[in-house]
């Protein structure tokens, strides 16, 4: 008896893997979109999860983006429940512009798929980004100038979303779909140069292949891995740096400076993200400009006025200590150990 084509087998081995973790009888869902990728996903999800004892269901997205996409979503759930899944879900969403079309379409996709996978009160979704996802967003990383938190790419999991294809490149999810006979659908935005990451997944990773060599993406995926590992160390050095300068002072408002300028800058500079983040600074508008200007209220103090960050509020030193307040007014930000978690 032989056993399954290696496309296939290689992706539901990875899935295996994901799911080792989860109690029999537990709901797994899966992000489709329809296309290769998440339908090769949802395929070996479906097989993976009948031998753990799982449910299995989906959640489909429909950003309304273009015309025709109920008629797609309603297609691709049709084909996801003669898979077998159950429950499957189409989501409408709204979509906004803050950020750009793809951050504002992203930030109203998760937003959908929280809310539905909290109502299902599944264990896990699973998200079909691929070895050539994870190389393209270092590649966008790399051009945007972005430290190592964006160049360490898409973490496997985070919170209830796992990503089991990130070792897996496109060939391979599409090799499957071949062998298993699935009808993938091909998502004209994924041929518009309109967007940033089709131009670099057409236009300059051929041209990197061709100059450096076919392993051009695995290397950009080794890389977020080690910059992945750096970054955690690095936050979490940042997190006790933080308790220690919060504590200092007798429970004064503010971060004790002293504490903070004795840590090096890679080391400062996430303590002030995360209390910017925390003071309700959105993270998409904190440039990194701003950010030394706030690390200069700490480590290069010569008397220096408040430094404004986007959503109305300031940075500013007062009596050695650094704090984030209020634009207008001068009510302080909450300053809790545990308003620092992202």
């Amino acid at each position: 008896m032989t056993g399954p084509a290696p496309a296939v087998a290689r992706i539901r081995a990875a899935v295996r893997a994901e799911l080792a973790d989860l109690d029999p009888g537990e709901l797994v869902l899966a992000a489709v979109s329809g296309g290769r990728d998440s339908m090769a996903l949802a395929d070996a999800l479906v097989f993976e999860a009948e031998r753990a004892r799982l449910r299995a269901g989906a959640l489909i997205v429909d950003h309304g983006l273009q015309p025709g996409s109920s008629e797609v979503a309603l297609q691709v759930e049709r084909a996801l429940r003669k898979l077998g899944l159950d429950p499957v879900t189409v989501l409408r969403v709204s979509v906004g512009e803050a950020g750009g079309p793809e951050a504002a379409a992203r930030a109203a996709r998760y937003q959908a798929l929280d809310a539905a996978a909290s109502q299902c009160h599944a264990a896990a979704v699973l998200l079909g980004h691929t070895l050539d996802d994870q190389a393209e967003t270092v590649l966008l990383g790399l051009g945007r100038g972005s430290g190592a938190r964006s160049l360490s790419g898409m973490p496997r999991r985070r919170d209830i979303y796992r990503r089991p294809l990130l070792d897996i490149d496109r060939a391979t999810t599409s090799a499957a779909c071949v062998v298993a006979g699935l009808e993938p659908w091909d998502d004209p935005h994924n041929l518009s140069p309109a967007f940033a990451r089709i131009r670099v997944r057409s236009e300059v990773m051929p041209v990197l292949e061709r100059e450096l060599g076919p392993g051009v993406v695995p290397s950009l995926a080794r890389t977020a891995d080690q910059l992945r590992d750096d970054d955690a160390a690095l936050e979490a050095w940042a997190r006790t740096v933080a308790e220690q300068a919060l504590a200092a002072g007798h429970q004064a408002e503010g971060w004790d400076c002293s504490v903070l300028a004795q840590a090096p800058a890679a080391v400062r500079r996430r303590v002030i993200r995360r209390a910017a983040l925390a003071a309700g600074v959105a993270g998409h508008g904190l440039r990194h400009s701003q950010l030394v200007a706030v690390d200069a209220l700490v480590a290069k103090w010569h008397g220096q006025g408040p430094v404004d960050l986007p959503g109305g509020i300031q940075a500013e030193r007062r009596y050695g200590r650094l704090r984030l307040v209020a634009a207008i007014g001068t009510k302080p930000s909450s300053l809790h150990g545990d308003d620092l978690e992202e």
